[in-house]
């Protein structure tokens, strides 16, 4: 059973986010230090996946096909800086179609529970909406971080109304992922 596991969020964690949606690889802008945060995990052993709602599938704004080259580049760049992305699970739905894999719901990270028998109880999730934590909150995940290079700010004032907090809020992903290191080591 895989005990160091890290889930990213994508938009807002490990690229920048944008309002209209990242529709292309060319819209893909890897966030400052994302690329060596995930370097600095793989180094470590951890197996990092990505957990991401993509809604602009369902509304028109990109094809599947696009989405998975968005990914698929995605997944090379980290590799050829030295990084891992072991998987991408995404949700291709609205926020109203109720789907079990939207999060915050944990749907996506008991698929990649099922696919690699992780113990999630000793698995951190990295995001940077309250949708993130909880998520990681309702999927039983041992650790939630919150990066402040996306929505962190309105993320922990709707997290403080639910009571739940993040286990740190780091300032990006790197420092999140020195963070997992350092209190993960011993997994």
């Amino acid at each position: 059973m895989l005990k160091k596991v890290v889930f990213l969020d994508r938009d807002g964690t490990i690229n920048t986010d944008s309002p209209d949606y990242i529709k292309s690889w060319e819209e893909f802008e890897f966030l400052p230090a994302s690329l060596n945060a995930i370097k600095q995990l793989t180094l470590h052993g951890f197996t990092t996946i990505v957990i991401t709602n993509q809604s602009a599938v369902p509304r028109k704004l990109i094809s599947l096909q696009e989405l998975e080259h968005i990914h698929t580049m995605m997944r090379q760049t980290v590799r050829s800086n030295g990084g891992k992305i072991n998987d991408v699970f995404y949700c291709p739905h609205l926020p109203a179609d109720g789907c079990g894999c939207r999060k915050p719901q944990p749907g996506l990270i008991y698929q990649a529970q099922r696919k690699y028998h992780l113990d999630l109880a000793a698995a951190v999730m990295v995001g940077d909406s309250d949708r993130d934590i909880v998520c990681a909150h309702n999927a039983g995940c041992g650790h939630a971080v919150l990066v402040k290079t996306g929505n962190s700010k309105k993320a922990q004032r709707r997290l403080a109304k639910k009571g739940i907090a993040p286990d740190f809020v780091a300032e990006d992903l790197y420092e999140a992922a020195q963070w997992i290191i350092n209190t993960h080591s011993e997994l």
